[in-house]
Parts: C-alpha cells; structure tokens; sequence
C-alpha cells in the first residue's frame, strides 16, 4: 500500500515514509524497551536511551560502510541505511522515556528530529496532507525532485565530500567506506542528542544537567 501511494504522491515520499516507519518498526521499538525492563526492572529510561543510542551509532557505521562499497549507487544505497537506522533509533528513544512508539505523533516528531520539516506544525499539516490525498498526483516528476531533496536532507553536508571518497578510495583501499562509516555515526549521534533532548522529562533533564 505505501509503495502504491509512493508511486501516486511520490512529493509525500518523506510523510508517507515516516508514517510506514512507525507501523513497520514501532513494534520492535517497544518490545525491545519491555524486554529490558523485565530483564532489568530497575533499568532508567536514560540508561535503556544510551542503550538505544550505542546499538544504532553502530548500525549507522556499519550501514554507511557497506553503501559506500556501492559503487555508482552508493549515495542512494547510503540514504536507504540512514533513513531506516534514523528511524528505528528515534522510536527506541521515544519507547525508553515512555512515549507510545506506534503513535501517529512519533511520525511528526521524526520528520522534525530529522529535520525535514522546521516544527511539529509543519510535519502534522503534511502528514495530514499526504493521508487526504487520493489517486494519481499531479505533476509528478516535480514533486519526486522535491521528495528526493527533502528526503536526502541527512546526507546534504556530505554530498560535496563523495568525489573526494572516490578518489581517495582509488589510493587507499576502503577510504570511502571508512569515512562514510565515521559520518553516519556521527550524524546518528547528532540525531540522537535532539531526540533525548526532546523525549527526556523537564525533571530528569535539569537533574542530568547537575
């Protein structure tokens, strides 16, 4: 069904996604958090948070590596990794301080936390958008340029840096994939920053803080 309504409204690519992201990953975002906390019932949603943080960085690394030894494709191979890691690591962080990962309102916050849209406001009114809309879209060769800018928005800063991988991989074999693994991770450390900033209580943040 999302791949159909993609096809259709491919300018919605970015709600669309967000929206399947939750149904499809949400679930084993919140098995995963209640099944450490019956493992370790005295466990902190800070700590379940770095938890979350470190499994995902790593994934990120790992993806961005494997992409990277993509060839020609290995920015869209990239931007598949990123989105899906990003995806799963903001709703392990909403599961962890509490928030219903299945909720529709997890989709507003990863297009925000991911930064394709500037606020919740914005991402609502798309997301509502996008589920209104209903056969074939117009002029949709324009609105696919827009939904692939927007959706490739993690990869933006490190776009100008892949002639350099290339040719850098020509001299020192596994360069690129190296340096695409470094940026992932870090990129995925970023995000995970803005989503605890988000998601941690105002109490548990001022404590955190002391």
């Amino acid at each position: 069904m999302t791949a159909a309504r993609l096809l259709d409204h491919p300018g919605f690519a970015p709600e669309l996604l967000a929206l399947a992201a939750v149904r499809a990953l949400g679930p084993s975002a919140r098995d995963w958090v209640a099944g450490h906390l019956a493992a370790y019932p005295g466990a902190s949603a800070d700590g379940l948070a770095r938890l979350a943080t470190r499994r995902f960085v790593r994934l990120a690394g790992a993806g961005g590596a494997t992409a990277a030894l993509a060839g020609v494709f290995a920015p869209v191979a990239e931007l598949a990794a990123v989105l899906w890691t990003q995806a799963n690591l903001v709703l392990h962080l909403a599961a962890a301080y509490g928030r219903d990962p299945l909720d529709r309102d997890r989709a507003v916050e990863l297009l925000v936390l991911t930064r394709v849209h500037p606020d919740a406001e914005s991402a609502r009114s798309a997301l509502a958008a996008a589920e209104a809309a209903s056969g074939p879209g117009e002029q949709p060769w324009p609105r696919a340029a827009e939904a692939a800018w927007r959706l490739a928005a993690p990869l933006a800063a490190q776009a100008g840096g892949w002639l350099g991988l290339r040719l850098a991989s020509r001299l020192l074999p596994g360069a690129a994939a190296l340096a695409a693994a470094a940026g992932d991770s870090a990129a995925a450390e970023r995000l995970a920053a803005r989503a605890v900033a988000a998601y941690r209580p105002p109490r548990a943040r001022s404590a955190h803080q002391l």
